[in-house]
């Protein structure tokens, strides 16, 4: 299982076996239920989480009630409020299992000391950094400059297996918009 993860790893950072080996004695792996939450709003995210097979969600609750969906990730990915990680500060994120999946967690101790210790590890982190800030970027500038047809045309032409994997209220919360839009734009 853990092969996934090494390969996600030397895609962003060549990192020799003995370092390789040092890294992976720090992993954890565990199977994860649909439906269970691995952060909750309130809680410090001290792991860092790979997302080796499945579907998750990270997502608000908003004072009034309502989700708002920041980021799906699907298989190969990882799955970390950052912003809590990196400070140990209480997360205003969820983290929930949207299918069974198989998941892998590294504590915030053993990861920030492999940085210091492994070089390569540490290039790997900037990379992560760097994607999740693009990432993050495009999904802001798609939510403020696109309108709700141009965003889910986008989803649909980019991810189409979000539309075919994730139900409509996951969808239209990822989106910005109400279910009742995203039903309007899919019968169109």
């Amino acid at each position: 299982m853990t092969d996934i993860f090494k390969d996600f790893i030397t895609e962003l950072a060549e990192i020799n076996e003995q370092d390789m080996n040092r890294i992976m004695s720090c992993i954890s792996v565990y199977n994860v239920k649909r439906n269970t939450i691995i952060l909750a709003q309130g809680e410090v995210c001290d792991k860092f989480y790979f997302l080796e097979k499945g579907c998750m969600r990270t997502y608000y609750i908003t004072e009034e009630g309502q989700e708002k969906t920041r980021l799906i990730s699907f298989d190969n990915t990882p799955v970390t409020v950052l912003t809590s990680f990196i400070n140990l500060k209480p997360s205003v994120e969820y983290i929930d299992a949207l299918e069974d999946s198989e998941l892998l967690s590294m504590s915030q101790t053993d990861f920030f000391r492999l940085l210091d210790e492994i070089p390569s590890w540490a290039l790997f982190y900037r990379k992560i950094l760097e994607l999740a800030f693009a990432f993050q970027n495009n999904r802001i500038e798609d939510l403020v400059t696109l309108s709700a047809k141009e965003r889910y045309e986008k989803l649909l032409k980019e991810r189409p297996h979000y539309i075919q994997r994730l139900s409509n209220k996951i969808v239209a919360s990822y989106l910005g918009i109400s279910q009742e839009t995203l039903s309007r734009l899919k019968s169109k």
